[in-house]
């Protein structure tokens, strides 16, 4: 399946979410930024509230590219310690790290949400959307944080992904809804027809414009 952009990508994946539609439980997560204009299309089909859920890799000094954890919203810090112990990584340059990567997602969940406060998850079901799965680390951390703030059940919903990570996801979340498997799957952009990047004014406006519809229906 090859979708014609994220909006017909959310439409469809919002069909496979029927089941949770007009439920007062239901929260969407969308993963910024590429992520918010499905999960905008999943909330608005499901009559969900929808938020969206930052999440910064923590990288190991030196090498900011192998990830030793993660921080998400809400103040949530997820440490993956066998790389830690693996590499010495003192405690003063774990926080040292985290407090640069903490003042980037307060940054950044400001400018996506202004002062409205983030939906409150704890003993509600979460359904945490992204445009795509190609290695899933990031929704993994996410899944990790969202444990960790009390979901009560965690769904995974994405229109495309790797089949080996919805597999690899199985043990993070209650439930994977994947909308399509290809193979080979070389990146999530080439089951679109247009993938144009997200803008940071587009992600909070679709949180505004979700909001609004929510307070007039």
């Amino acid at each position: 399946m090859i979708y014609r952009d994220r909006t017909d990508a959310g439409r469809e994946l919002a069909k496979l979410l029927a089941e949770y539609r007009d439920r007062d439980d239901v929260v969407v997560l969308g993963l910024p930024r590429g992520g918010v204009p499905v999960a905008y299309e999943v909330a608005l089909a499901l009559r969900a509230p929808l938020d969206v859920f930052v999440v910064r890799k923590l990288g190991t000094p030196g090498q900011p590219e192998l990830a030793m954890g993660a921080i998400a919203s809400g103040g949530v810090r997820v440490l993956n310690r066998d790389v830690v112990e693996a590499l010495g990584i003192p405690e003063w340059q774990i926080e040292e790290i985290t407090d640069v990567e903490t003042a980037e997602l307060v940054r950044r969940e400001r400018q996506y949400r202004g002062a409205r406060p983030p939906v409150a998850v704890r003993g509600r079901t979460v359904i945490l959307v992204d445009d795509g799965l190609a290695t899933g680390s990031t929704m993994r951390a996410a899944a990790a944080a969202l444990k960790q703030q009390g979901a009560a059940r965690l769904v995974i919903a994405v229109p495309v992904a790797a089949s080996s990570s919805c597999q690899a996801l199985q043990r993070e979340a209650d439930e994977i809804v994947c909308g399509a498997t290809p193979e080979p799957f070389w990146a999530v952009g080439q089951w679109y027809r247009d993938f144009e990047q997200t803008s940071d004014e587009v992600v909070r406006e679709m949180l505004d414009a979700s909001e609004q519809k929510r307070a007039a229906s």
